[in-house]
Order: C-alpha cells, then structure tokens, then sequence
C-alpha cells in the first residue's frame, strides 16, 4: 500500500481508505469483517459520518481495539454546523465511535449557516483535542476560497469530492486548486453509484485490458487511475472485495495507460456546478 501526505497534517494516509457509506446494519457483521480485513491490508483510513444512520456504530466495533492505527473521519451535516452545533454534533459522533477524537472531522457539504461559524467550531474542538484537524466535503472553488479567507492558510486539511471514472468535473478547477493549497483530494463513490463499466463498454473493455496485463481487476485499475490525483475511499460488502480494493494501492500504471484511459473516459467540459450526491 502506498502512502501519502494528507493536506496539511503531516500524516501519511494510504491512498486506498474504506468508506461507509450505505453500510447495512442488518448485515452487521460482514460490513465488521469487511472493515477489519481493510485494516489488516493497511486501508486505515476509515471515513464515516453522522448522516450514514448506523455507519459510526458499525465503525465502532470494526475498529474497537485499533484505534492508534487509523487515521478516522467523520462528517457534521450542515444543520448541525453552527459554532456550538459543530461542537454538539462531534462529541455524539465520538460517542458513537468510542474513540476520544477524530483525526478530521468536514463539512458534508454548504448550508444556510454562515461557514465562518462552522470555522469556529471546528477550530474550537480543535483547541480541545477532540479533533485534530478539519476540511469540507462537497466544495467548489468559490466555497474553497471562502474557507481559506476565513481561515487562513494551513487549516483546510482536505476536500471530499464525488470522483469516478464517468465523473471527473473535479479536474478541471478543484484539484488544481487543491493541490496548490496543500489540501487534499478525497474521492468518496470512486465507483460511480452502482454504474462502473462492464467489458462490454469501450471503456470497460480498456479497463479489463490493462487490468489482464497487470494480473488485476478492472476495479483496481480504476482505483489506480483516480489514485494518481485522490485518496480513494470505497465502501466494500465482503472481507475478499475489501482486499481486491487495497491491491489498488500497489498498482502503478503507465503513462500509456493512463492515456488510455482517460482517452475511454473524457472529463467532458466544466459543469456549472459541483456534481455530489
């Protein structure tokens, strides 16, 4: 698994996490077993949320004994972003986790709350320990700047972005614009939402190409690809999916292929705004 910095907290985080999104309770204990066989891999980056239900409890028992290993974040809804609220809503997310902190803690996305609030929130848990370091999700480069005024440099610590194969409007302003600020890129359905191509599709045919000269699956090949610009957080149901998603971390693909790729892929012209889901 390869590393890298996270933003601006000096961490080395694996390029390939775990998400939680749409966790089933209801099948508790495979989404626990799935999670474990992550960490084992070395996906220690585990990112949750308040608004994912059972998720932050599901978490809890993944990673019950290990937290020292893992770089955690969870996510505050908007409604829950005033100064106080952000507060308010971090200790009942540590709560659930039965941790003593998160590692960062973000903004789901833009509420009706003015941000510079959010901002002292943020920067008030950070002065207690209960977070170490904090970003936004869902933010386009006028949200980014409005943070960085706010704040200043050296705070923002990542943005969380919907990055996929079939939806790479984040290159065309926010990454850059990230990775002249020190922030770091997230890509949360790195698989689309129940779309990744299949060998039938030209490009699902390119990616099972280049996935057969590597002894690897297309999947990985796509983690691969956005992993050249993003850490990579997908969710994963079974133990086995979870390892095939780690392997991703290890594959380096050619300039050719990358090529190839983004050939099978284009990003396509700038949207009017930032896609999420």
């Amino acid at each position: 698994m390869r590393f890298r910095q996270f933003g601006s907290t000096g961490r080395q985080v694996p390029i390939v996490g775990q998400g939680s999104w749409k966790i089933d309770n209801d099948r508790r204990g495979p989404a626990v077993a799935a999670l474990r066989r992550g960490l084992d891999e070395g996906m220690t980056h585990v990112d949750t949320a308040e608004m994912y239900g059972d998720a932050e409890l599901v978490v809890a028992e993944a990673i019950e004994g290990r937290r020292d290993e893992l770089f955690l974040v969870s996510k505050v809804l908007p409604s829950n972003a005033s100064a106080e609220g952000v507060v308010r809503a971090c200790e009942r997310s540590l709560s659930r986790l039965g941790t003593d902190r998160l590692d960062c803690y973000l903004l789901h996305w833009r509420g009706s709350v003015p941000l510079v609030e959010t901002i002292e929130g943020f920067e008030q848990l950070v002065r207690s320990g209960k977070i170490l370091s904090w970003g936004v999700s869902n933010f386009d480069v006028a949200d980014l700047e409005e943070a960085l005024r706010i704040a200043g440099p050296g705070k923002i610590a990542c943005n969380q972005v919907l990055y996929n194969l079939e939806e790479r409007a984040i290159e065309h302003e926010v990454i850059p614009w990230c990775e002249g600020h020190g922030v770091a890129v997230v890509a949360y359905s790195p698989f689309g939402h129940g779309s990744f191509p299949d060998a039938r599709s030209t490009g699902g045919e390119v990616l099972a190409e280049i996935a057969e000269a590597h002894d690897a699956t297309p999947r990985q090949v796509g983690l691969a690809f956005l992993a050249r610009a993003a850490f990579v957080i997908p969710k994963a149901s079974s133990p086995e999916r979870t390892a095939q998603n780690g392997a991703a971390g290890d594959l380096e693909l050619s300039e050719s292929e990358l090529a190839r790729i983004d050939a099978a892929f284009p990003r396509g012209p700038k949207p009017a705004s930032l896609p999420m889901l």
